[in-house]
């Protein structure tokens, strides 16, 4: 889907904010991924002609990030660290565990990540990009079920702060 009237508002805005249009174009796409979940193709294209460039530049930009997503996926992203110090705290099994309790939970999405910059507590987790360690499996588990059950309130699926209403 494209922008809705609000987000297009918030689009010229974010747009205004620069010297240069095509310098709108990460915010842009953060700005889709939260209204949809994900960066539709749509979405890109509208980027794409509100900033006076190529839907194939936008794309470019979209599928470098590893941060912006291109298929749809659950309301609570989960990151596991698997870099080296990871590694060698249990993080492989973190992961195993994670993928096996979720793996039929449409709202939540497991992915394995590179380097978090989280490696004094490792092994390390992100949920929507909130850092939490060192987790165990268990542990881990419980984070993510205690903001699947609103205990803890999960930022966007950018990692942008959610506004309270």
């Amino acid at each position: 889907m494209a922008f809705d009237a609000p987000n297009r508002e918030r689009a010229r805005d974010i747009i205004a904010r620069y010297p240069y249009k095509k310098s709108a174009v990460l915010p842009l796409l953060h700005l889709a991924q939260d209204q949809d979940g994900w960066v539709t193709p749509e979405a890109m294209v509208e980027i794409a002609k509100l900033l006076d460039l190529s839907p194939a530049l936008v794309f470019g930009t979209c599928s470098f990030y590893t941060m912006f997503k291109r298929e749809p996926i659950g309301d609570l992203l989960v990151s596991v660290c698997t870099n080296v110090a990871c590694i060698v705290n249990r993080a492989p099994e973190v992961l195993h565990h994670l993928r096996q309790r979720y793996a039929d939970d449409p709202a939540v999405t497991v992915e394995e990540v590179e380097c978090i910059a989280a490696c004094d507590r490792a092994p390390a987790i992100q949920v929507n990009y909130e850092f939490h360690g060192p987790v165990d499996p268990d542990g881990a588990a419980t984070i993510v079920d205690e903001y699947a059950r609103g205990e803890r309130v999960a930022r966007t699926i950018s990692g942008s702060i959610r506004s309270v209403e």
